[in-house]
């Protein structure tokens, strides 16, 4: 496959110029050509590089197919599960990797290396090879496989060959005068517009579907009723009993910690955000402004990690040492208020930035009017720029609640691990990212619900994060204030 992506782009960049060289001479004889010279050359290219790249997909999973049929079809194997099968599998092409790897160690023209290989010396020395490797299983299948496997190889480096040769020739020959490349090469442009779109969309519907059918399994092993109204998160990875596991897995706790340190981070945030957007654009000179803004937004290219630690390192011993102690509330450094108000450090940027874009987009004709009706500048500000830019304000707000229910490594590092329902913000408590994290790290095993409660935690959050943000673009698009 690498081999023919060589070739595919040599002989398409020839294409590309050949066309354009061709269509430039027509030109220069006054014929009155469409499209330009580039368009002919991009139409060149694109119509050799496309369809030949194609062609080798779809010889490469044909070979893919007939290799798992091979294997699925043995009469030697009886498999007893699927995932017996797919354990075959992984084998049978980790050894024909280790073939490949010993015939050509480069991966440069591999294909051809690997074929002539093949053609001169037969597959004999590779079975001796083979055969001398305990660790080599089912050695009859693994020997089909490469044989397919070098026959799909010879197939996609022959027939993309002579296909791209023959569509260099092809395209060569349609510059001319009625021909209209512009039309075509647009539309292979606009094709991947529209490609990408729907890339981004599937994308998002794919999450959805592998975690509901997660949560689904889930369900079948746990109540629903009592994950989304249960007061208790409980654990239990021991095999107790089959039905449930004795494990209790409510929500209730978890969501409560996650909007509360929400809530926090918030409250941090969004005064120092607004105040500091309203003063960058109203107040402060320009010299100030390129100054402040560029070290303002400087914290949100800080990794969450760092943030993390600084939670745990700094502001969880400092909260500690001044609060929690003295008054007798333990000697932990985890807790709610640590992690919040690190997260609101993390999101004064992000406030910030979308607020001063939202009120530098309210038009200068408002501040001039109301400072013709003798408003002054503090007035203007409260009056007219503030409830002018309101609506979007709340949007960023919404936008920000969102970004802080889903962090996880500020709230997994600062926050602690206990599941409870507490007021107490001195305490250390759980949230939904948190806990996934818990539930899939180390050998865990997807058929017990202690361990599918991770995709119903995914799929909970998910919904709550899709509300916020329809929310916000609904509040932005029904109370935005249009200007002439």
């Amino acid at each position: 496959m690498n081999s023919l992506i060589v070739f595919n782009l040599i002989v398409s960049v020839f294409a590309f110029f050949v066309c354009r060289e061709k269509a430039s001479r027509l030109r220069e004889k006054h014929a009155l050509l469409v499209a330009s010279n580039t368009h002919w050359g991009w139409y060149g290219f694109l119509s050799v590089s496309i369809p030949t790249l194609v062609l080798g997909v779809l010889i490469h999973y044909a070979g893919i197919y007939f290799i798992n049929s091979g294997i699925r079809s043995s009469s030697a194997l009886e498999f007893a599960s699927h995932a017996e099968y797919l354990l075959v599998k992984e084998n049978v092409t980790a050894s024909i990797g280790l073939f490949l790897n010993e015939i050509s160690q480069t991966r440069f023209l591999s294909s051809f290396i690997i074929i002539i290989s093949y053609f001169v010396s037969g597959i004999e020395p590779t079975i001796i090879v083979f055969q001398s490797d305990t660790t080599i299983e089912h050695l009859d299948l693994v020997i089909g496989a490469i044989k397919t496997k070098i026959l799909a190889l010879t197939a996609t480096i022959v027939l993309g060959v002579i296909f791209a040769l023959i569509l260099a020739q092809r395209s060569i020959n349609t510059v001319s005068v009625s021909y209209n490349a512009r039309e075509k090469v647009e539309f292979v442009i606009v094709s991947l517009l529209a490609l990408s779109s729907l890339i981004a969309v599937l994308t998002t519907v794919g999450i959805v579907i592998s975690l509901l059918s997660e949560t689904v399994n889930f369900a079948m092993m746990h109540s629903i009723i009592d994950f989304l109204f249960g007061t208790v998160w409980n654990p239990q990875f021991t095999s107790g009993e089959v039905e449930g596991y004795g494990s209790d897995l409510g929500i209730l706790p978890l969501l409560w910690g996650t909007l509360y340190i929400s809530f926090i981070a918030l409250a941090f945030s969004v005064p120092i955000g607004l105040y500091s957007a309203i003063y960058l654009s109203e107040y402060a000179s320009d010299r100030f402004r390129s100054l402040a803004k560029p070290v303002l937004e400087l914290l949100a290219g800080i990794p969450t990690i760092v943030y993390g630690l600084f939670a745990l390192l700094t502001v969880g011993p400092l909260l500690r040492d001044s609060f929690t102690q003295p008054l007798g509330l333990g000697s932990n450094s985890d807790s709610v208020l640590a992690a919040g108000l690190v997260m609101g450090i993390m999101l004064i940027p992000f406030v910030s930035s979308l607020s001063d874009d939202i009120i530098n987009a309210v038009p200068q004709t408002l501040r001039d009017g109301s400072y013709g009706l003798g408003a002054t500048q503090s007035e203007t500000v409260k009056n007219v720029i503030i409830p002018a830019a309101l609506p979007g304000i709340i949007g960023a707000v919404l936008l920000a609640a969102s970004r802080a229910i889903g962090e996880t490594m500020i709230v997994v590092l600062g926050a602690g691990a206990a599941a409870k329902l507490s007021l107490n913000p001195l305490e250390g408590m759980a949230t939904i990212t948190a806990k996934i994290v818990n539930q899939l790290t180390g050998d865990t095993e997807f058929e017990s619900p202690e361990t599918l409660v991770a995709f119903a935690l995914g799929l909970s959050l998910f919904v709550i994060t899709l509300c916020l943000n329809v929310l916000a673009l609904y509040i932005v698009r029904k109370y935005r204030e249009e200007y002439e």
